[in-house]
């Protein structure tokens, strides 16, 4: 199965982000990550959709994208031309001895920074690729996570295209 990352503009109107789910679907795929928000536009949105699946379903997918009424642009982020992200907000439970090594890793990272602490945990942010976020995650094994969230990727096509 291949991975396709979906950029879609649609208009920033009631139920659009219904009707591509719903495309999803009926399809009978599921959507590994879906983020949606307002562009620099506000009457335009921009949606990022992941999906794993076959090339000519995954073709069909976006061809079918771009037929529904308010979407606007369909287009697959490849890695080589785009830039994606992710957050995590994750919260550690730490004890007193293992707070300073976790602040230790934690600085040790480019693209991850304490956001709080507590007396027995510590909340850690990072923005970075899937692929990076991933590993972070398996870096704190050896701690107790006690809650993370993931916001899902976001992309957009390299330089002014």
């Amino acid at each position: 199965m291949k991975t396709k990352v979906f950029s879609i503009l649609a208009d920033n109107t009631s139920g659009v982000l219904s009707r591509v789910s719903g495309l999803f679907n009926r399809r009978g795929f599921n959507i590994d990550s879906f983020t949606a928000g307002e562009t620099e536009d506000p009457t335009i949105s921009r949606m990022t959709v992941v999906a794993k699946g076959d090339d000519l379903s995954l073709d069909q997918i976006q061809k079918q994208l771009a037929k529904l009424e308010d979407v606007r642009e369909v287009k697959e982020l490849k890695a080589e031309h785009s830039i994606c992200r992710e957050l995590v907000i994750v919260t550690v439970g730490v004890t007193p001895e293992e707070r300073t090594g976790l602040i230790c890793l934690v600085n040790a990272l480019h693209h991850a920074s304490i956001v709080d602490i507590e007396k027995d945990s510590v909340m850690v942010e990072m923005t970075e690729s899937h692929e990076k976020i991933n590993a972070f995650i398996d870096l704190l094994e050896s701690y107790e996570i006690k809650e993370m969230v993931r916001t899902g990727i976001a992309g957009l096509t390299r330089g002014a295209e």
